[in-house]
């Protein structure tokens, strides 16, 4: 008989990748087709414990004796059909005594389901208490499905020791290939998990960053640790307006992440510590391993490089691998504000915009304010420029839609009535939270810079897909014409009916003679609406100048695979600038 070894199916060879990495080797096999190429893989690997059952009832409850009795992971593994109903009371006792037991049930493509395909049944949906944790585990086709399998699986195989522990449910889609010609089985990403009071992975050598998503305040001590820690590994801390960190070591990366043609080294990360939630930055990094800290202890894999959670509060992470016996350094941070520094001489005279608006105005906001910042297009633009430090920014990057910009503005605001609170939104936001603006508890605290241009311009600007039809992208894309079609008086007359001081601008001169009296660092008698008028085609020219302020040989390359190379040769230009 030919000599068999591996499936060539790869969310096998993933599963049982994984499950050697995390050490987990006893198997109760129940006999079946359809989870034929997972029992035939790990059978033809001596390094598993292997035990077989007929009946998956019995075969449930052998698995909690024998977890129970070594204080080991056990997996079962059963057919299509009804083989898995039968490991619903044995779950159930491993489920009330936290018995680590993984249930691997093997299906058919569940696309199948309710097409009176023989042996297809529906185990999607399970019982409350019978797994803390059940993942889908489909084909894997391409990259996208390996990174989605590889993330379920960790997660399921890290949540049978995780809080206490307990059962997990994996169903393992198969394809039925009888290939099983593998020899060497595939790596797969291991990803490990460290909660307070274990022991503490070692820290790598090489270039360290922190990446930070939104984030609500840190405090004191919390950014004292983080420059402690960056001061120790010579980090830095790449973040946007939304970052709430306000330490030495900031890096306000996105006008150098955004370039077209260029591509910026810094981001090359040997290791990154992500925190925080939803940035709305979409900054760029290249890290080789993320470590991500949060109490949550999920994993949230957006770089496709995690290889640690840390369940735990940030600042016991960055305390614990901080050493103040180092002397500080700071090199990595004086090269990144050397670049960020050169850049922002690059800029030339830029189109009235946006863009224009927020390089006028960023740093020139009152000491102590606070701006919220609109999706997406107000968020973006001022990400390219540097406000005061002590000038705290926000925007709703959690649902990351444009209604409850206003609202979240003026909630803000009641709770520090005698700190300014600024807006940048566009037309769209303002008017679908404008109600808003007419609630009784708006104080004088409240600066609102409307940037009228008659539409939702991130549907026009030169690198949506909406671009693509032009004028015609007005009728329904963009939603141009809507709420006085850039009226200068709708808003006038609005903003004044309810008590507020209205200014606006239309050019360039308007705008810098008007901005002296928004940014007044006192408390005036009304609360203020400045609305500026632009269009989308100064708005899109600006954000492209921006864009393309910086050239460079792997630049180009990138820019070019981007437009001319299919997926497969897209990757492998992708592999060779990033080594």
């Amino acid at each position: 008989m030919e000599k068999k070894y591996y499936s060539s199916e790869r969310s096998v060879q993933i599963l049982i990748s994984l499950l050697k990495q995390h050490n987990i080797r006893k198997i109760v096999a129940s006999p079946g087709t359809t989870n034929i190429t997972f029992v035939a893989s790990i059978m033809q690997d001596p390094w598993f414990e292997m035990y077989s059952s007929v009946d998956e009832r019995s075969a449930a409850y052998i698995a909690c004796g024998m977890a129970a009795e070594s204080g080991e992971v056990v997996v079962l593994s059963c057919t299509g059909a009804t083989a898995s109903r039968n490991y619903v009371s044995g779950l159930t006792e491993a489920y009330y005594r936290k018995l680590p037991i993984l249930a691997v049930t093997s299906t058919q493509d569940i696309i199948r389901i309710g097409h009176l395909i023989p042996q297809v049944i529906d185990r999607r949906v399970i019982q409350n208490d019978i797994a803390m944790l059940s993942e889908h585990i489909s084909v894997t086709h391409n990259d996208t499905d390996e990174w989605s399998n590889t993330i379920k699986i960790n997660r399921a195989l890290l949540e049978l020791r995780h809080r206490g522990g307990g059962p997990v449910h994996l169903n393992l889609t198969t394809t039925y290939s009888r290939d099983f010609s593998v020899k060497e089985l595939p790596q797969a990403r291991l990803i490990r998990r460290t909660c307070l009071g274990e022991e503490f992975p070692s820290f790598p050598q090489g270039r360290i960053a922190v990446f930070i998503g939104s984030h609500l305040k840190f405090t004191a001590s919390e950014n004292a640790a983080i420059d402690r820690f960056c001061a120790t590994h010579d980090a830095v801390v790449f973040c946007d307006h939304t970052s709430g960190y306000k330490g030495k070591y900031g890096v306000p990366v996105s006008i150098l992440t955004s370039q077209e043609k260029d591509m910026c080294h810094l981001v090359n990360t040997d290791l990154l510590i992500h925190i925080g939630e939803v940035s709305g930055g979409y900054i760029t990094m290249r890290p080789k391993a993320v470590w991500r800290v949060c109490p949550d202890g999920e994993l949230r894999d957006i770089y496709q490089r995690l290889t640690h959670v840390f369940e735990m509060r940030e600042q016991q992470f960055f305390e614990y691998y901080s050493d103040d016996s180092v002397a500080p350094r700071t090199t990595f941070l004086d090269n990144c504000l050397k670049e960020l520094g050169a850049i922002h001489m690059e800029i030339p005279e830029l189109p009235f915009s946006n863009v224009w608006i927020a390089q006028q105005t960023a740093h020139r906001l009152p000491e102590g304010s606070v701006i919220h910042l609109g999706i997406l297009n107000s968020l973006r633009t001022w990400n390219f420029f540097i406000t005061p430090s002590n000038v705290y920014g926000y925007s709703n990057t959690g649902g990351f839609g444009i209604d409850g910009n206003v609202s979240s503005l003026i909630g803000a605001s009641l709770v520090h009535p005698n700190h300014l609170y600024f807006g940048v939104l566009g037309d769209l936001a303002f008017f679908y939270d404008m109600n808003a603006v007419g609630n009784r508890h708006v104080g004088n605290n409240i600066r609102i810079l409307l940037v009228n241009n008659g539409k939702g311009t991130e549907f026009r600007n030169y690198t949506h897909p909406g671009a693509a039809f032009g004028d015609d992208a007005d009728n329904f894309i963009a939603a141009g014409g809507h709420y006085g079609n850039k009226s200068r008086v709708l808003i006038k007359h609005y903003a004044e009916d309810l008590g507020y001081e209205y200014l606006s601008a239309n050019n360039k001169e308007e705008y810098l003679k008007e901005v002296e009296r928004f940014l007044v660092p006192e408390i005036t008698e009304r609360p203020m609406i400045f609305e500026v008028f632009t269009n989308s085609e100064d708005e899109s020219d600006a954000i492209k100048i921006i864009n393309n302020l910086t050239v460079s040989a792997v630049g180009i390359l990138r820019n070019a695979a981007k437009t001319i190379l299919n997926d497969s040769c897209r990757k492998i230009v992708k592999n060779i600038m990033y080594k």
